[in-house]
């Protein structure tokens, strides 16, 4: 069994970014076929056009990591948007709230316990002594672009997809 985590903003940023959303929603025409057709997209950022609502919604929910039994806990770098290093990582963890898969708000500070001692210190890691150790599981057959990568001694994903 597994659980994945995510980052939320707290309180005060959601009520930040729902003013500004509430504040383009006004200044909306409303009445423009143009718009309308369109799904009012009118915020334009490099090649996407985005509605009040996109950008609302954007970084609303960060997947940070997953935990699995039997694996060292499983971290998120989001391909270094908002974080590079522990450091870095354990601020933005106590900049918002951290919810599980499931909805359910995780106390910030247990939370970082957690994932920082799951499957220590002898929990599986996805690398080539791994893939060695399960050859002759036809199931395992991971070309090293997949292998995990350490940042400051955690188990960094070589990827951002998660399930």
């Amino acid at each position: 069994m597994s659980t994945n985590y995510h980052r939320i903003p707290k309180s005060n940023e959601v009520r930040v970014k729902y003013l500004n959303l509430v504040e383009q929603i006004n200044d909306l025409d409303i009445w423009c076929p143009d718009k309308i057709r369109n799904d009012f997209r009118i915020i334009e950022r490099g090649f996407d056009n985005l509605s009040p609502w996109d950008v609302f919604l954007e970084d609303m929910r960060i997947h940070i990591g997953k935990r699995s039994s039997g694996w060292k806990f499983l971290w998120n770098f989001n391909d270094n948007k908002y974080y590079t290093n522990k450091e870095e990582l354990l601020t933005f963890i106590r900049s918002g709230r951290i919810i599980d898969e499931y909805g359910e708000v995780q106390d910030t500070e247990e939370f970082i316990k957690m994932a920082l001692e799951w499957g220590q210190p002898d929990g599986c890691v996805l690398n080539q002594e791994y893939i060695d150790k399960h050859k002759s599981d036809k199931t395992v057959s991971y070309i090293s672009s997949y292998y995990d990568k350490e940042v400051d001694g955690l188990r960094v994903s070589s990827h951002t997809e998660f399930s």
